[in-house]
């Protein structure tokens, strides 16, 4: 079961009440990257190619066609019995922007990442609501411990 927004919004910081939805927060963009170098995904581990950090002329990114990582402005911490998933607003999408998230697992804390593809030139203003997170209840062997705990913190 999907939990209300104002259950999400105690796990999420810094917020403002407008964030708030009936059922989950808005996620706002801090930071756009480009990568720059390939990355590699091993059986035993795996590297994040290096990025650079797309300037946002006047606080607006103007973004070409392609593939971004998006950084969010918010510190999420997903609570046990918990997991969190991440969906593109609405306005994204109609602007044929999308993200691509994974599951964000019980434990987790940290300032997230999505993949953004833009597939028509958009401009994103920093600051702007980009994502919604949604917290659903679910069991789970463990908490969340790996590379990622407290990303971007």
């Amino acid at each position: 079961m999907f939990r209300a927004g104002t259950f999400v919004a105690d796990h999420v910081r810094p917020l403002t009440a407008d964030q708030v939805q009936p059922n989950g927060v808005d996620l706002r963009l801090d930071a756009v990257f480009e990568q720059v170098e390939p990355g590699r995904i091993d059986r035993e581990g795996k590297t994040v190619g290096d990025r650079r950090e797309v300037d946002a002329d006047d606080g607006v990114y103007r973004l070409d066609a392609g593939g971004y990582v998006a950084r969010y402005a918010e510190t999420v911490h997903i609570p046990e019995g918990h997991v969190g998933f991440v969906y593109p607003r609405s306005s994204l999408m109609r602007n044929s922007g999308m993200l691509n998230t994974a599951v964000w697992d019980a434990g987790y804390e940290g300032r997230g990442e999505g993949l953004m593809q833009v597939h028509h030139p958009i401009r994103i203003q920093a600051g702007a609501r980009i994502a919604q997170l949604v917290l659903a209840k679910a069991d789970h062997d463990d908490t969340y411990d790996g590379d990622y705990q407290a990303e971007n913190v």
